[in-house]
């Protein structure tokens, strides 16, 4: 986001106010290069019209050689439903559109999807909806009520927060910028074009210690008796003293699932769960018939602080809102779609 020397994302008048130097935009639209989707709510649509499109024709070209739409993803989110089908979100560019929205929209030209959620709109649902559509990089751009969502759930790992030192817009500013960044949150500044660019670390990158572990809980996986009733899933259990425990699907009982088994291996030798962290090869149940607590209610109740998985579990025997559930409790979760093909050829019989 880009503020006033006042703290104010906008000021009150009709017109956008500009408040990045030519050197900052040029910078924010390199970081939307790097990402997968960019999102912004209706309210900012509404005001400013963006196009919210890619540049540079060098990443636009290598997005069509990979099969990709020259743009990324573009999404928003809406509780009025107000969208007009004029606004550049809708009418510029080449790239997915997705509208978040808490009732049924009508069908609006270019718009690949309204996804329909349960009022308050919130980040973690937004989140986990768009990583089943395959957005892993997600460049949240506004508003404030939208910026400080997802900062306040949690969900952002990066703050890039530019201040322009001689825009002040006094009683008439518009959206200030309340979050309170942590004391103890890496920072790296520096200066372009005259704004004050501070660029925060509000969540370590954890991916290679994470694809090292399910890659580990997908071996596991592979011990499962193939079942025409139960996916083949393994897990892996890393605790804050770094003690490691395994688990498959029923490995000791037929109705165990993997993190079950792994947990209660970890129990047996008397480790301490808190803080630790769980790799499955598929997202955690939200709800069991045939035992008393589901997968992610284990995990809430035992206190991990962090998760992570490569496929979210297909809708083939339950509708599973693990990811949520998980996220909902502050638990951080974290989703790699790009092992999601190993976990199903592990449970071929299932699908073929």
């Amino acid at each position: 986001m880009a503020v006033t020397a006042d703290g104010f994302l906008d000021d009150t008048t009709s017109q956008r106010l500009c408040i990045s130097t030519e050197e900052d935009w040029a910078a924010v639209c390199r970081l939307r290069t790097t990402c997968d989707a960019i999102l912004v709510g209706a309210e900012t649509l509404r005001r400013d019209n963006p196009s919210l499109l890619l540049r540079d024709e060098k990443t636009r070209l290598r997005r069509r050689d990979a099969g990709l739409k020259p743009d990324i993803a573009k999404v928003t989110l809406t509780a009025s439903g107000n969208l007009s089908p004029d606004l550049n979100f809708f009418t510029r560019g080449d790239a997915d559109r997705y509208v978040f929205s808490v009732k049924p929209l009508p069908e609006l030209e270019g718009l690949s999807e309204v996804i329909v959620q349960d009022a308050p709109l919130t980040a973690r649902d937004i989140v986990s909806a768009l990583e089943k559509r395959g957005v892993k990089h997600l460049l949240v751009e506004g508003g404030s009520h939208i910026l400080e969502m997802f900062l306040r759930e949690g969900l952002a790992d990066t703050l890039r927060l530019a201040r322009n030192p001689q825009i002040v817009v006094g009683n008439g500013g518009y959206a200030p910028f309340g979050y309170i960044v942590p004391k103890d949150a890496p920072r790296l500044t520096e200066c372009l074009g005259g704004m004050e660019v501070a660029t925060y670390t509000l969540c370590p990158d954890s991916t290679e210690e994470d694809l090292r572990r399910l890659e580990e809980a997908i071996a596991e996986s592979r011990h499962c008796i193939p079942s025409r009733t139960s996916y083949c899933v393994g897990a892996v259990i890393v605790t804050v003293r770094d003690e490691v425990f395994r688990g498959y699907t029923h490995e000791t009982s037929s109705t165990h699932h993997a993190e079950q088994e792994a947990i209660l291996k970890a129990l047996a030798a008397g480790a301490d769960l808190r803080g630790g962290s769980i790799y499955s090869s598929m997202e955690p149940c939200s709800k069991r018939a045939s035992e008393p607590k589901s997968c992610s209610e284990l995990i809430l109740h035992y206190g991990f602080s962090h998760v992570a998985f490569a496929l979210y579990e297909p809708s083939r025997f339950a509708c599973c809102h693990g990811a949520s559930m998980l996220r909902e409790a502050g638990v951080d979760v974290r989703v790699y779609p790009e092992l999601g093909d190993r976990v199903l050829d592990v449970n071929a019989h299932l699908f073929w």
